[in-house]
Parts: C-alpha cells; sequence; structure tokens
C-alpha cells in the first residue's frame, strides 16, 4: 500500500488536458503598456474583450498607460500623518490653548473639592 499525499490518477509530469478535451482558445492579442520608468509589458487579452486603460508594472509596481509618449504620473504617496498631524488640521492654536486650560481648570476643581 503506498503512502503519502500523491494524488490516485496522476503521474509526476503530467500536463494538463489538451485542447480537444477543453474545447478551443478564443483567439488572443498582446497589448503595450509602458510605466513611467519606461519599462514594457505585454499581457495578452481575447480579441474582443474591452482592454484596460492601465496596468500595473511588474517589474516596479507603478501603473502603466497604452501610450509610450505619455505614461500615467506615478501616484502620489501622502506621508504617514499622525493622531497629533490630524487633530492640528483641525483645531487652531487658540482652540488647543482653551480646551487644555479648560481640562486644567476641572483637574484643579477635582483636586480642591
Amino acid at each position: 500500500m503506498a503512502s503519502g499525499s500523491a494524488i490516485r490518477g496522476t503521474r509526476v509530469g503530467a500536463g494538463p488536458m489538451g485542447e480537444s478535451e477543453r474545447g478551443e482558445t478564443a483567439p488572443r492579442i498582446r497589448v503595450s503598456y509602458w510605466c513611467a520608468n519606461g519599462h514594457e509589458t505585454k499581457p495578452s487579452f481575447a480579441c474582443d474583450a474591452e482592454r484596460p486603460e492601465s496596468w500595473d508594472c511588474p517589474r516596479c509596481g507603478l501603473p502603466a498607460g497604452p501610450d509610450n509618449e505619455h505614461p500615467p504620473a506615478p501616484p502620489r504617496n501622502e506621508p504617514y500623518k499622525t493622531h497629533l498631524a490630524y487633530v492640528k488640521e483641525r483645531r487652531s492654536d487658540a482652540d488647543g490653548a482653551a480646551i487644555l486650560e479648560e481640562a486644567l481648570s476641572r483637574l484643579r476643581a477635582q483636586r480642591e473639592g
């Protein structure tokens, strides 16, 4: 009795079923996309399929477009913001001073009372 994780009915190196068993493949077309670094990517699509406006470059990850002369611009990465940076966007320094004074006066009242 054989042991292990072998699948019954297969052999090592057995390939996929042939086209006669799967059916015919759709006619294909290769489309060129270029990224801002000048890399060319050529994915293939079915001839009657709608082609996307952009494609991610497999070499650098930037978006690639079908126009070699005008590739899409790299996305702008916003730097990480701390919680304090978001608070400062919403509140002015005067608002912060007023909130701090209110909190300190509450603490003083609790100590006295």
